[in-house]
Order: structure tokens, then C-alpha cells, then sequence
């Protein structure tokens, strides 16, 4: 093969450089020739944006999911493209965005081309509020040349977001139904947890992937729907994650902690618990083992998004079915389906979803 001379590969390479920084937002400027507002995100950060906003992107997975009830007709590309199985309770035209990947973390995927392709005026990152978050806001921005923010989306800080996101977007009417199911869902929990004591605190294994030995543990922002309940997660690291993938912890440590409920993902082990190594466990023993419903996502996590609202009415009529006891489980799933995914859920497709988690 011919080699390139040197000066031909430098020159090259800086074109590359020149055409990147020219990513950066200086083609395209959405504040510019419109009215503007300034609003501080919960970083702390005064944000300018265009008063008038019909075109948004997400920051990933956890924003685009939190975005899909209150504006899923602004969206102008998607963090993924959704499996054939969240389609069907997804708008149609989710199939035919673009995506432009994770935005920035360890598992950062942005494809800026696709991005300002897109020419969406705000991006949004919802989600939980890590140290790094200010930097991290401030870095994209200035990256990407369009206006960023970041919104607590965890439990207790969810229905507020909501209602800020519904005066920025001038969807207040829309904003407040959904924020007023969070916080019947909140409020619910609150006042159920509290009638559990110490001593009630059912201990409860969340265990993903294709062994269930990947766990969400205690304190990661993927399991906070155990404690929100007023259960307890059985396992307790050393070290904690917020990763999708989880603690690792082996077999043995399982007998050791010996939880009183499991919890697993769709796709893990469920159907083998019985006949397996898993099957000397207490929980096995006594059939208290679930598989968590998944369509379109996961009810606990994965990620931890507007799904973990509905988890927390499901794991706590499972967990403690003498304390939440006053709705129907298919009734609250088809509801929650309607506002969060505009899905008209059926009662036989609720009870499929329950078959393996509510159901024995």
C-alpha cells in the first residue's frame, strides 16, 4: 500500500478538527431571532432558552422516557431506537427519529452529527442529581451550542419537574395531570410506609440479567423503589452502583443474606429457580419469587424513570398486600399506561403482564 507523505496526514487530521469544532453549535443557533426566557435548572445554573419551544432532544434513556408523556410531538431524535416490543406502546413515529446515544457518562455514545442535524432548541437531562452535574451541563453546552438542562427526575422530585417542564414547554394543563398521578403515587407510599416498623421490613433481592446475579443494591438510584415501599434490599455493598448491570455478588453471598423476597428481570432465571442453585433458598422454598413486568420498560428501573411510578404501586401490593390494599393492580396498570404512554392497555394484557409477578 502507497504511504501518505506526513504533511498530508496533518493536514487531514486538522480538517477533521476544523470540521468538528464547527460542530460546536456554529452553524446553528436556536436563541437566535427569538424571544428568549432565562430559567435556572435544578444545577443551579441560569439557563437562556427560546420562549416558544417545539423542538427537544434528550440527554439518554432516563430523559427520553420521562420527555415521552408530555411531549413525545417534540421530540426530534431518541437517546436508542425502541425494540419491536416497546413499539407497540410507543407513538409511531418513534420508529423513524434518529438517534444520537447517550450524551456524556462512561457509556457516553453522542453522535453530534445526527444532533444539530436534528436542530432541536433545548436539550433536557432528567434524572438523578449526580456531583459532576453542573460541570457536566456547562461542558455539553458549550460542546453542542444549544441550550441544556438538568431536572431532578427521582421519585420525590418527579411531579415538580413535571409542572416545570409544563410552563417551559406551555404544557402546564398536561404537566399537572401527570404530576398529580406522582404524587397520589408518593403520597400513597408515604403513608403506607409508615404503618411498617422495623421490624416488618421485608427483605428483597433485585437481581438482573440473564443469571439474577447482577443486583441493584441498596442505595443505588436503580432499586430506590424497595426502600420507597418500606421494604429493605437485602444486599448491601461495600462499593455502591448506579449501573444498569449492578452489583455482582455470587451464590454464596445470596444463602448468606438469605432475602425474603427475589425480584428479577424479564429474560433472567426466573423459570429455572426451582431446579437450579437457587432452589435452597427461603424465598424460593416458599414460591416468593417474581419476574418484574418489562414492557415498554422494566417497572422498577432500567432506567429509572417515569417506570419506577408505576413500580412503586406494584412492588408494594406484592411486598405488602395487607398494607396496600386498596386499589386493583390491573386498574392502576391500565391507567398509568393511558397517561404515561397515551396506551390503551386491556385488562387481558394487564393480567399477561402480572402473569409471573403478581399472580402465583
Amino acid at each position: 500500500m502507497k504511504k501518505r507523505p506526513v504533511w498530508l496526514i496533518v493536514t487531514l487530521i486538522l480538517v477533521a478538527a476544523v470540521s468538528l469544532s464547527g460542530c460546536g453549535g456554529s452553524d446553528y443557533d436556536p436563541l437566535e431571532g427569538v424571544k428568549t426566557t432565562t430559567v435556572i435548572d435544578d444545577a443551579g445554573r441560569n439557563v437562556e432558552i427560546p420562549t416558544e419551544i417545539t423542538k427537544i432532544a434528550p440527554s439518554g434513556a432516563t430523559a427520553t422516557m420521562m420527555l415521552t408523556p408530555i411531549a413525545s410531538d417534540m421530540l426530534v431524535g431518541l437517546s436508542a431506537s425502541p425494540s419491536l416490543d416497546q413499539s407497540k406502546y410507543l407513538p409511531e413515529e418513534y420508529m423513524d427519529l434518529p438517534t444520537f446515544g447517550q450524551f456524556y457518562g462512561s457509556k457516553s455514545t453522542l453522535n453530534m452529527e445526527a444532533l444539530l442535524a436534528a436542530q432541536p432548541q433545548v436539550v433536557f437531562d432528567l434524572g438523578d442529581k449526580k456531583a459532576t452535574v453542573k460541570t457536566d451541563m456547562d461542558s455539553i453546552q458549550r460542546q453542542i451550542g444549544i441550550p441544556t438542562m438538568f431536572f431532578d427526575g427521582t421519585l420525590d422530585h418527579m411531579a415538580t419537574t413535571y409542572r416545570v417542564l409544563g410552563k417551559i414547554l406551555n404544557r402546564e394543563e398536561q404537566a399537572e395531570e401527570i404530576a398529580a398521578f406522582i404524587d397520589r403515587t408518593t403520597e400513597m407510599a408515604k403513608k403506607n410506609r409508615e404503618k411498617i416498623s422495623d421490624k416488618d421490613r421485608v427483605s428483597v433481592l433485585y437481581g438482573t440479567g440473564a443469571t439474577g446475579l447482577a443486583v441493584n443494591a441498596n442505595e443505588s438510584s436503580q432499586a430506590q423503589v424497595i426502600d420507597y415501599i418500606g421494604a429493605k434490599n437485602a444486599v448491601i455493598p461495600d462499593e455502591i452502583t448506579n449501573k444498569g448491570g449492578g452489583t455482582i455478588v455470587s451464590m454464596e453471598s445470596l444463602y448468606k443474606d438469605e432475602p425474603d423476597v427475589i425480584i428479577l428481570t424479564e429474560g433472567g432465571p426466573y423459570e429455572e429457580l426451582k431446579s437450579n442453585e437457587w432452589s435452597e433458598l427461603k424465598a424460593v422454598k416458599e414460591d416468593r419469587y417474581y419476574e418484574i413486568p418489562g414492557d415498554p420498560y422494566c417497572w422498577m428501573s432500567g432506567p429509572p424513570s417515569v417506570n419506577m411510578v408505576l413500580g412503586v404501586w406494584w412492588l408494594g401490593q406484592l411486598i405488602y398486600p395487607d398494607v396496600y390494599n386498596d386499589y386493583d393492580m390491573v386498574e392502576i396498570a391500565k391507567e398509568y399506561y393511558k397517561l404515561f404512554w397515551h396506551y390503551d392497555l386491556s385488562d387481558e394484557e394487564a393480567k399477561a403482564m402480572l402473569k409471573n409477578s403478581y399472580f402465583k
